[in-house]
Order: structure tokens, then sequence, then C-alpha cells
């Protein structure tokens, strides 16, 4: 099962015609490099919400996967044939175990078994908000002494234009000996992962493919068509990488504008999600975007401060993109503040009262709680006086992080009437489809509704407010 390459006509408009040096100089832009084309093996760093589907669905192609991350317990539980991320099953791991396509590991010396590797790790920002590339550059450290001759390596973690044939070109050719574009290929390819999703398959989303050499990207396009259906070239690793930071600026803006509305029309007593479901009914020239209280997720609140902090180098503002990025962090601050007004209606304080979060994960339907703004609530409730808890059907205890270690091991509240009645405010900040919102306007004494989610629930005069 091949993927689909694009023409040689529209292949030489994307990627532009090789130049002299491309053909005659150290890249060896058109040479064969080591292996045999036809790989049986790949590799993945990084078995989180990236990597795991992506080794799956390679395996069901019929591709030998050998998984590698530094977590013993999931590579216990993958090679168990169980899953530790919920909307994948653990009857889909189990499957490939089973059949001998899938296997994980801790030992990254078994680098040398594959002919790819493709490394799909986090990159944070750090405590100043700057790219955090420690997790990639340990990845290729970890993997350069055992690279072969004719490996191709993939990165795939999403970051600023130049990481990989820089930063990490630099550590692989350091640890390995080896030459990139003559001796080992080089490429990125950005994932595409919508936790959660049902109608988001790894196996029918375009690849954009991005390589050091023409033939570095001949050779990626190759091995993701042995599990994707269609294959994207871009000129460079830039290109790709540039690409992807561009698909999640463009949300991050669009979401910004629908945030700041948000406020703009409650001002003037207009509902902005009938707005936007009014305006969405438009069949060309708009696409909808909804408000929330805050950015969460592993791309959208990270992937524009990396463009941000390498225009820099090159004397470039990003003026648009830091004003979507303030109208964004101040969400959490404006939910606590209407939180303020409806407590006020009661003759209450933030300072004393039992606040609940109602929702963890970063969006619906999914237990990736990854720079969740409830995270962020929490924490300006708590500093504000509040007794601060959480219901999230898909996430029964806080994991540790090392952004909000202080949260780690408390646990979901029951849902039930006893427990949701004993809550002054419950604000929802996540609109799972699991919870009964009749259930808690039947019980909660006051509610803020971050998501719209109470929009068809009948309640009670006062009780439900907007933020």
């Amino acid at each position: 099962m091949g993927g689909r390459l694009y023409p040689p006509a529209i292949y030489r408009q994307l990627v532009g015609t090789p130049s002299s040096k491309d053909r005659a100089g150290r890249c060896g832009a058109h040479r064969p490099i080591g292996r045999k084309s036809n790989f049986m093996k790949i590799g993945i760093i990084g078995l989180g919400y990236v990597g795991l589907p992506l080794g799956l669905q390679f395996a069901r192609s019929g591709v030998e996967v050998l998984g590698f991350d530094i977590d013993p317990k999931k590579i216990e539980i993958l090679n168990f044939g169980d899953s530790f991320i919920e909307h994948i099953p653990g009857s889909a791991v189990k499957e490939q175990v089973d059949a001998k396509r899938f296997e994980a590991t801790t030992d990254f010396a078994r680098v040398k078994e594959v002919e790819s590797v493709l490394i799909a790790v986090p990159t944070p920002l750090n405590k100043n908000r700057e790219p955090d590339i420690s997790y990639v550059l340990k990845s290729g450290e970890a993997i350069a002494p055992h690279l072969a001759k004719g490996t191709l390596v993939v990165l795939e973690s999403t970051t600023y234009p130049g990481t990989t044939d820089t930063e990490l070109r630099a550590v692989l050719e350091k640890g390995s000996g080896l030459a990139a574009g003559e001796d080992f290929h080089l490429a990125y390819s950005p994932e595409r992962e919508d936790p959660g999703n049902p109608d988001s398959k790894v196996k029918i989303i375009p690849k954009v493919i991005g390589g050091l050499t023409p033939e570095c990207q001949r050779r990626a396009c190759e091995v993701y068509g042995k599990a994707l259906d269609t294959t994207v070239p871009v000129s460079s690793c830039r290109a790709a990488e540039a690409t992807k930071l561009l698909e999640n600026i463009f949300r991050g803006v669009n979401i910004a504008l629908v945030n700041e509305l948000k406020q703009v029309y409650a001002a003037m007593d207009i509902d902005v999600w009938e707005v936007v479901n009014a305006a969405k009914t438009k069949p060309f020239g708009f696409m909808p975007f909804y408000p929330g209280p805050g950015l969460g997720g592993h791309c959208i609140p990270i992937d524009p401060f990396y463009l941000t902090w390498k225009a820099r180098e090159y004397d470039q503002s990003t003026r648009f993109i830091e004003l979507a990025g303030e109208v964004n962090t101040a969400m959490p601050m404006y939910v606590v503040h209407q939180s303020i007004e409806a407590l006020n209606s009661v003759k209450k304080a933030i300072n004393g009262s039992r606040i609940l979060i109602l929702g963890l994960a970063y969006k619906p339907n999914v237990d990736d709680d990854r720079e969740s703004p409830s995270y962020h609530l929490l924490e300006l409730f708590n500093a504000r006086g509040g007794e601060m808890h959480y219901y999230d059907p898909h996430v029964p205890e806080i994991r540790p992080s090392r952004d909000h270690s202080q949260w780690a091991g408390l646990k979901c509240v029951e849902w039930s009437r006893e427990s949701i009645a004993s809550y002054d405010l419950v604000v929802v900040a996540t609109n799972h489809q699991r919870v009964n919102y009749q259930e808690l306007a039947d019980w909660s004494p006051l509610i803020i509704d971050t998501r719209n989610a109470m929009v068809d629930i009948e309640g009670k005069s006062g009780q439900i407010w907007k933020a």
C-alpha cells in the first residue's frame, strides 16, 4: 500500500529544481544513500499522543515498528498489549503486538535495528516562554551513536524554522560521525494529530514533508507512503517547519478574535455564540472559531511563540501574533472576573467559596490535559481564597507535571446531587459529552459557562452566567 506522490511537474513547482551545487556538492542530491529502499522496520521516539497513533498506523500497514520512550511504565503497558491514552483502545495496541508488528523499548541502542527513525517528542516553552527543544536534542544524542548509513531521521515535533537542519543535524552528525545528506537522510514532517476527533484518521491526513536534500525528501515521502494516503512535498525542512507554525498561528489568531468579540458583544448584551453560529451559515468567506476560557493543548498555546522568538533573530516583529497571545492569555482572568460578578449577585466572595472546575482536559471528550486553561483557573481561584476541586469523567486524577505539580494527586469528585450541590460555583471549562448538563442545572446553585454547554438547558433565574 503506497502513498500518493505528486506528479513530477507539480513536484518541481513545490520543491524547485536542484542547483548545480545540490547536484554535485556535498549533499549528493540524487545519489542513493546506503540502505535498500524497500524498508520494513521503523523506529518512533516518543510514544505519546502523536507517536503512538502514528506507530500503530505504520504497523497496520504491514511495517514493523519499534517504539522508543524513556518512561518504563508506558513500555510495560504497550508491550502487554494495552493503551494508556483513553481515545486509543487497548485492542488496537494488542492487535499489533500480537501480530509482532509493534514493540516498545527504553533501549535506544536498538536504533541500529531500524531503517527510519521518526522523532515525536514534546517541544514546550520554558518558564520564560522561550522554546525548549531539549527533548529533541536529547533524542538526537541518544540515537546518533547507533545510526547506520542510509538511515532516515525525521523530526515531527513542532519547532521553529531551522531546528532540523541546524541544531538537530549538528547533534546527529557529531554523535554518529556521519554527514546528513551524504551518509544518512534527514527530513522534517509536522504532526497533524487531533486527539478525540473521530473523523481525524492518521492514514487520510495529508503529510507535509521537507527534506534536507531532494533525495532526503524522496526517501521520506517513500517511507510515509507505506502507511499514509497522501504526501505533500515542500522545498525544505524549514518550509515544512514554517507550515506547521502557520497552521496553528492561524487558529490562535482567530480564536483570539472571537475571544475579544465575546467580551465586546457581552457588553452590548449580545451572545457571541449565537453570532458565530449565524455567521457560519455563509457558504463562502467565513470559517467558524469559538471562544473559550483560554488556550490549551500541545500546539496553539505554544507554537506561535516559537515563531515570535525566532523572528527576533532576524530583526522581525510579530505584533499580530503577540497581540493574539495577549488576548488568549487573558481569558482565564476574564472568567474569574465574571465569576466574581456571579458570586456577588448572591452576596458571596471567591474567598471561602467552594468552587468546582468542570472539565480538566483542554478539549472535549479526551483525557489530554496538556496546557489546559483549567489549571490556570484552579490557580487563579485558589490564589483568591477559593476552595478548589474538579470534575472530569476522562481524568480521574491529576498526574504529575512540571508546570502544575501542586495539583498532582488531586482526584475527580463524585458526580452526584449531594456532591455538586455542595459547591457555591461550578465553572464549565470543558464541554464533555459525558456530562449531564441538565443535572448540573438541577443541582448547582450557580454556574459559569465558558463553552456554551448550557445553551439548551433549562435553568433558574440568575443561575447561569456566560464567560
